[in-house]
């Protein structure tokens, strides 16, 4: 019989969810790390020892910790360990520059910072430290982590991988952290409502990245908003695939903190190396898959191209993070056999405001609101006027999950709400049924002779020629329109010998004259974020240098 966790939206300090996993699931496995798995029972230790020592090193309410870590198990037990002690953890990608890095330390006054001994990240950490920006380093070995064999061959035969770390302040060894627990874990008391657990920060793609205040109900509600819409889950037997890093806002939620709250095994990739992946796939049948668009096209070109294309064992996928086209959805659950449900939401909104659900799948749409969130759709340029259904304009949500606000930013914040419902920066509309359609980012509309080009229309068009395997469109300069839409892809294999003008050739019939592309360029790759998101940010860099040149 498949026990099922009943919905329930009960405000609690976020490492709650941790600890009553603990106690129900101690002796089930927790985290799988290449091959390493740990139970509950070792991770709860290893997690209530690091919340002793931080407290030892005076870590506790108003203290900032930055995790700088890929997924490993010390992503888990270190994210809990700060939260036990009522400090906030900031999230930060290993892969951000020193200047990137060195302004969300500024902007923060975050000074303490917990790392990986992975040579390239240690040395951007060793940069900063270097600048007077951190007073404290933990640093977590990383063939420690892993398998005997595996750590002791990481040591003996990439030793350039490892960085070697000083024996002086500000650095300090994750072991002894734990040896500074002289005494046990001191229960903090917590506010759920008010106490800051996440300072997230936001993509930054309009600009200076901004960081979201996520309260530990925000957080901990939306775990339970999440589990209560989706297919029943089995308490202590579900497997999930952690690909996604756990320093974004999704994999936060729908892999770590919805995983352990109902006792699943975290199956942790510190790479999103395709080769990898399917490996996993197969040894340890996973069965939630948690990803963005590009990891299912991955998938499916993987699984054609090695004649395994039976993923069955996956009870469904997650998509979220970018907008998922019918094409690459369709593509893959023909494939493998299983389906995938999209969800929809912002690192401000802890961060799923909707998600679909069997009964409620359309094409297109990324479902209605979970419970206990409201949509509507607004005029962006009086975000007052509330739209008809049907209308398109800004989405607008309200909600337990959405955050505080922007960390000492009260200006952005005051604009980023209105009548309580806080303004998305997307823009789309709501059918009959409520399910939501994303049509695009006010940000990356293309404006043509006046009329709105909504790039993802584009895109989704580009999808339905049988060689495009990615696809993403941009407004350039145009001396007579303004601005024009141009398209880059990638091709499937397969179909290496498709051109340009046979891709715009195919568009004809599906896009107006507006829309249509000025020019498709094919490309080997195109950019993504350390998510995996396909990014537009550094073809219109290219565009604009371009622009510049005589």
């Amino acid at each position: 019989m498949i026990e099922t966790i009943a919905p329930g939206f009960r405000p609690t300090p976020v490492a709650t969810l941790l600890d009553e996993a603990v106690s129900r699931f101690a002796r089930h496995k927790a985290v799988d790390f290449l091959g390493r798995r740990y139970s509950y029972a070792e991770i709860g230790h290893l997690t209530a020892r690091a919340a002793a020592g931080l407290q030892a090193l005076g870590v506790g309410k108003g203290t900032k910790v930055g995790l700088c870590l890929p997924n490993t198990p010390y992503a888990v037990v270190m994210y809990f360990a700060v939260l036990k002690t009522g400090a906030t953890v900031l999230n930060f990608n290993p892969l951000y520059t020193a200047h990137e890095m060195e302004h969300m330390l500024r902007d923060t006054g975050c000074k303490m910072l917990v790392t990986i001994d992975a040579a390239p990240v240690f040395e951007t950490v060793r940069t900063l430290a270097g600048k007077g920006l951190l007073e404290r380093v933990v640093v977590c070995s990383l063939a420690a982590a892993l398998p005997a064999l595996k750590g002791l061959a990481l040591r003996l035969f990439k030793p350039g991988a490892l960085a070697k770390i000083p024996a002086t302040a500000p650095y300090l060894r994750f072991e002894a952290l734990l040896a500074a627990a002289r005494a046990p874990f001191r229960p903090v008391e917590i506010d759920p409502s008010r106490d800051v657990a996440v300072l997230q920060f936001t993509g930054g793609t309009t600009g200076t990245p901004k960081a979201a205040m996520l309260s530990h109900a925000n957080v901990t509600v939306n775990v339970h908003q999440v589990q209560a819409i989706l297919p029943p889950l089995e308490l202590g037997a579900e497997r999930f695939l952690g690909i996604l890093p756990f320093f974004h806002v999704f994999a936060m939620t729908a892999v770590m903190n919805l995983g352990l709250a109902i006792g699943a095994e975290l199956i942790l990739l510190p790479k999103p190396e395709i080769g990898e992946i399917m490996k996993t796939l197969f040894a340890r049948k996973p069965t939630i898959v948690p990803g963005v668009p590009t990891l299912f096209t991955a998938i499916s070109n993987a699984a054609e191209a090695a004649g395994r294309t039976d993923l069955s064992f996956i009870k469904f996928c997650v998509s979220g993070g970018a907008p998922l086209s019918v094409e690459v959805m369709e593509r893959f659950e023909r494939i493998s056999k299983s389906r995938i449900l999209e969800g929809y939401g912002l690192s401000e909104t802890a961060p799923a405001l909707t998600f679909s659900r069997p009964g409620m799948i359309k094409h297109g749409s990324v479902g209605p609101a979970i419970p206990g969130t409201e949509i509507q759709i607004r005029d962006p340029a009086n975000p007052e006027i509330v739209l008809p259904q049907g209308a398109r304009g800004e989405i607008c949500a309200r909600g337990p999950q959405v955050m505080l606000g922007y960390y000492n930013q009260p200006e952005e914040t005051a604009y980023a709400f209105t009548d309580g419902f806080f303004r998305t920066g997307d823009i789309g509309y709501l059918d009959e049924d409520g399910c939501l359609f994303i049509v695009d980012r006010i940000k990356d509309l293309i404006i043509c002779s006046g009329f709105n080009v909504y790039p993802r229309v584009i895109e989704e068009a580009a999808y339905q020629h049988p060689a495009v395997a990615e696809a993403i469109a941009v407004g350039i300069p145009d001396p007579y329109r303004g601005q024009a839409p141009k398209l880059y892809v990638t091709l499937r294999p397969g179909f290496e010998t498709a051109t340009g003008e046979e891709i715009l050739d195919f568009l004809k019939d599906k896009l107006n004259k507006i829309e249509m592309p000025k020019k498709v360029e094919i490309r080997a790759t195109l950019p993504k974020t350390m998510v995996g998101k396909l990014s537009k940010k550094e073809l219109l860099a290219e565009e604009a240098e371009q622009a510049r040149k005589p």
